[in-house]
């Protein structure tokens, strides 16, 4: 009879991959919603001797530093503005081989580090983002995660890339990870980057130098959408001039700046189009009403007609004219935010 011997500890062990980890959020006048950041950090699934959780707060007015003191983790205070400033004033204080960025208004599951850090076995990758979805349930977080426009980046499939594919194979700034090493070879974040996208641009610096991106549906975590059509349409503008600034600073070159003058000139076109058939319908023939009428409602039938044939499974057929209103003033937003952006 063979007795078989028992593999050493070392070598069962051997495949366990557990890297050091950082995770770093930037925070200004976040006391409604920190707590239960903090809290859901507080339970996840990861050695806590390997684990480190940094706060930088951009200077808080109101109880936020108070409520991350009551916890076991580091606060740093950083002056100056800006998510790009906050973020890199983490790293250059952090110890993790790998840093995983979030934000203030989330939540996290109990498994979301091990989700995103297991990507990071194969020594290639560089970049992982994971799932943003809702956190609290009403009409407005349900349309942010169900639109044709996700406000944030939700991945059906695994993907890893070698090259960026915009404009949605980006990580979401609020479940993004990198390997330090990324930071030593490319650089920080750029500090002169704001508004929305600001995390996009070093994606695409990381996946220049060679890294690979991969982007994971399984590693979610729960954001708070805006809760009002007034907040919804400043982000949307908002993004719309971050989107521009990049153009502004790296031209071309950058994909999603490329991609994001795509988009703006194909809305400047219609719009200049839609004029056109005005002033001809005002001051010559109303027949150019016709091709007006055409272009103006056919991209909102569409709209309808496909949130419609969505959402019958659900029995919401009444919202999808509200969801195709809303995508139009979004659509709005972002592309007058992109021309005060580049003007």
């Amino acid at each position: 009879m063979i007795r078989r011997r028992k593999a050493p500890r070392d070598l069962i062990l051997k495949d366990k991959y557990e890297p050091t980890v950082s995770v770093i959020v930037p925070v200004l006048n976040g006391e409604r919603t920190i707590g239960d950041l903090l809290d859901s950090l507080m339970e996840v699934d990861y050695d806590k001797k390997k684990l480190e959780i940094i706060l930088v707060d951009g200077g808080s007015t109101d109880r936020t530093q108070e409520i991350i003191q009551s916890y076991p983790v580091k606060l740093l205070i950083e002056r100056r503005r800006g998510l790009n400033v906050a973020r890199n004033t983490g790293v250059r204080n952090s110890s993790g081989e790998i840093i995983l960025f979030t934000d203030s208004d989330c939540a996290v599951p109990k498994d979301w580090i091990r989700q995103m850090v297991k990507n990071f076995r194969d020594e290639e990758v560089g970049c992982v983002g994971g799932s943003v979805s809702r956190y609290e349930e009403n009409f407005l977080s349900r349309y942010a995660d169900e639109s044709v426009m996700p406000v944030l980046r939700r991945f059906r499939k695994r993907k890893v890339l070698e090259n960026v594919k915009p404009p949605m194979n980006y990580p979401a700034g609020c479940n993004m990870a990198f390997r330090r090493d990324v930071f030593k070879k490319v650089g920080e974040f750029n500090e002169e980057i704001h508004h929305g996208f600001d995390e996009d641009e070093l994606v695409e610096r990381a996946c220049k130098a060679g890294y690979k991106m991969v982007l994971d549906p399984e590693a979610i975590v729960k954001h708070r959408h805006r809760s009002d059509l007034r907040s919804l349409l400043r982000q949307t503008f908002s993004y719309g001039r971050g989107g521009a600034l990049i153009f502004r600073r790296k031209g071309f070159k950058d994909r999603f700046a490329k991609w994001n003058m795509i988009v703006l000139s194909g809305f400047l076109a219609w719009l200049s189009t839609c004029l056109l058939f005005v002033f001809l319908s005002v001051f010559y023939d109303a027949i150019y009403l016709a091709p007006l009428f055409l272009l103006t409602v056919t991209p909102f039938a569409v709209l309808v007609v496909f949130y419609a044939w969505k959402r019958l499974k659900r029995n919401r057929l009444a919202g999808a004219v509200i969801y195709a209103c809303l995508d139009i003033l979004r659509l709005f937003a972002y592309c007058s935010g992109e021309i005060a952006g580049l003007f």
